[in-house]
């Protein structure tokens, strides 16, 4: 009931004014952000599907090609820091098997505080696929997850 009333108290309102003391220009705000429609973010790429990556090689190769050519795009990433990320995810890997998910889900943690620290919006999509796999918790899926960064780390070079 309140929102609502705020709702008509916002639509009664006159239009604020600029900087030399005019009215706003109608439109001016949708002009700035496009075609990206009501949430104001661009749409990111697809989520990668852990079991489509597991089952097809090719399907790996080929999203490690994508993420490595938004790196490029997007981002400054150095290879060192992928270099770090990708050592952390092979000690994950070789952790026994008691401990491999919790291993995974520290470096979640590792990866996404990278991805905020550096600005690696490129990397989001692993950010996700990693809590794929630690909630799938199948070692096959720790090694094809293993295999991705191996592949996005190689073709960086």
């Amino acid at each position: 009931m309140a929102q609502e009333q705020e709702i008509k108290n916002r639509e009664n309102r006159p239009p604020r004014e600029g900087r030399e003391g005019r009215p706003r220009e109608e439109g001016r705000r949708d002009d700035r952000r496009g075609d990206r429609g009501d949430r104001g973010r661009p749409e990111g790429p697809p989520e990668i599907d852990l079991d489509k990556l597991i089952s097809d090689s090719l399907y790996l190769d080929n999203q490690a090609h994508g993420i490595v050519s938004r790196m490029r795009d997007m981002d400054s990433a150095t290879k060192s820091q992928l270099r770090r990320l990708y050592n952390a995810v092979r000690r994950a890997c070789r952790a026994p098997e008691n401990e491999r998910q919790h291993q995974f889900v520290m470096l979640r943690a590792r990866l996404a505080y990278t991805i905020a620290r550096h600005s690696l919006r490129s990397l989001d999509q692993m950010e996700k696929l990693l809590l794929q796999v630690t909630r799938k918790n199948d070692s096959r899926g720790y090694e094809r997850f293993r295999d991705l960064f191996e592949a996005i780390v190689a073709y960086n070079e």
